[in-house]
Formats: structure tokens, sequence, C-alpha cells
């Protein structure tokens, strides 16, 4: 008994670090933020309680609505394009091509830059009125466009620039392809089955549990997308709010205009729509999620 409880000791002692860290750095603040979103705070003051205004204020904010509709767009269009793009690139790379190492290699770099300042800097001088797409047009005596200025495109830089670093959902889809067993090709091919028919009947349904995956993860990034959105648009939400993203006014109200408790409540609303979402996806999948044994899920 003495020996079991000191096992237990022992294990906790390992975990505490953990533990710390969970309590002081995401419990802690969860719970602190759940009530500042019920209070007025404006980081110098004490907080004020305000009951449920910041959430009834926000069905009345415009901005708000708009930076929900930006999000949504960028949901409802970037998501399936950057699953679209991952899978297609990764049954190239799964053929067995020479130099395949290096085109993995490079398809994934910039997934490994995918949140960094340099790359939205980057993206937004490649679109704007100097940039090289512009220069790329102009070659063939096109008018370019300030792109990420335009309220009529500025949101598909930002799309584009999402489907291009597609490098992590890619090699997840080739994992994925690689645990497809050859047999079931091979069986296809006596039957006379083409590469339409083979994707359709094997590859798709047998991948449909990483694409679950993928989608999941893919959609958590979506919505929470802020650093391209915030330095394409210098943090002002682009022209006419195009490129107003959720995360984007959310920071604004916290650490702009010092609305820390609607910004809470905005946090706190964005968590239950993650939820919510994930929940959807996880109870439809056991009518479209298909394994190798065993059937749906």
């Amino acid at each position: 008994m003495l020996q079991k409880r000191k096992n237990y000791l022992i294990a906790y002692l390992f975990l505490l670090p953990w533990l710390i860290g969970f309590l002081g750095l995401v419990l802690g603040p969860m719970i602190s933020s759940f009530y500042l979103s019920f209070t007025e705070y404006d980081l110098l003051t004490s907080p004020k309680w305000v009951g449920m205004q910041n959430y009834i204020e926000m069905m009345q904010d415009r901005k708000f609505i708009s930076s929900v509709k930006v999000t949504l767009k960028f949901v409802l269009i970037g998501v399936p394009m950057q699953l679209i793009a991952a899978l297609l690139v990764a049954i190239l790379l799964n053929k067995g091509l020479r130099g395949i190492g290096l085109y993995r290699t490079i398809y994934y770099i910039p997934s490994l830059l995918g949140g960094s300042v340099a790359i939205a800097l980057l993206w937004k001088n490649i679109f704007g009125m100097n940039g090289i797409i512009n220069d790329f047009l102009a070659f063939f005596g096109i008018a370019g466009k300030g792109w990420v200025s335009h309220p009529n495109y500025a949101i598909y830089t930002l799309i584009a620039l999402a489907t291009w670093q597609f490098g992590s959902s890619m090699v997840i889809f080739l994992a994925g392809l690689k645990q497809i067993p050859n047999e079931l090709y091979e069986a296809a091919d006596v039957d006379g089955a083409n590469s339409f028919m083979k994707l359709k009947n094997i590859t798709l349904p047998l991948l449909t549990p990483v694409i679950l995956f993928n989608l999941v993860m893919v959609l958590i990034k979506s919505l929470q997308v802020f650093t391209s959105a915030y330095i394409v648009s210098e943090g002002t939400g682009g022209p006419a709010n195009s490129t107003l993203f959720y995360t984007l006014y959310l920071y604004q109200k916290g650490f702009s205009y010092f609305e820390m408790g609607y910004a809470s409540a905005m946090a706190w609303i964005l968590l239950i729509v993650l939820s919510v979402l994930t929940a959807i996806i996880f109870l439809s999948s056991r009518y479209w999620v298909h394994y190798e044994y065993g059937g749906k899920s």
C-alpha cells in the first residue's frame, strides 16, 4: 500500500509542471475571461458587472456582424479549397516520383511559415499595386489593381494565402494514402476500373477518417485567422471592413478600444461556435466516414 502511494506521488510530481501550466495558463485565464465577459472592464479600473449587456450589444453591433460575415465567407471558401488542394497534391506525391522527398519538403515549407509576419508582409507586397501579380498581368497588357486594398478582392488574397499553406493537411493526407492496401487497387485493375472509379470507390471512402481530422483542424484554424488579416490590413480591417475577421475585431475591442469585457464575451462566443461546429461534424461523421474494416463509424 505504501509503495502504491509512493508510485502515485512520483507520477504526480512528473505531471506537476504540466498541471501548473494548465491551471495557470489555460484554466485560470478561461475562468477569468468568462467572468470578465459579464463586466465592463478597461484594463485600468476594476471590472463593473453589467450582466448580459456585452452579449446583447453584440447583436446590435454592425462591425461585429460584419466580422462574422467576413469570417464565414473565409471559412466557406477557404476550407474546401485548402482540403482539395492538399488532397490533390498528396495524391500526386503518392505516385512514387523521382525526387519525391524534395517535392514534399517544398510543399510543406509554407505551412512551417504559416503564421509568420514575414509571410503576411510578403503576400501584401505580392498583391500590391507594384507587386508581382500586377507585373505578370502587365506582361499581357492587363491593368492591375491594388488587390489587398480593394474591398471586392482583399479577402480573396487571404484565401489564396491560406490555400497556399496546405502543407500540414497534405502530409496527413499522404500518410492516410500510404495506409490504403494496394491489393484493393490491384483488384480494381482486374475489374477494369479507371483512375476516377478507383478514386471514387477506394481512395476517398478509405480516406474519410483522415478527411474528418483535417476538416476539423482546418476549420478551427480558419475561424481563428488573425496574423495575415492584421498585417495585410494594417490592423484596420481593410477597405470597407472587407478583411475585418472575427479575431481581428476581438483584438481591436480588447487592445485598441480597451473594452476587455466585450472582447472576452466575443472570445466565449467563438469558443461556443467552435464547439458546436466540431460536435456537428463528429455527429455527422457516422453517415460519411468509412473504415477499411467495420464500415461506417
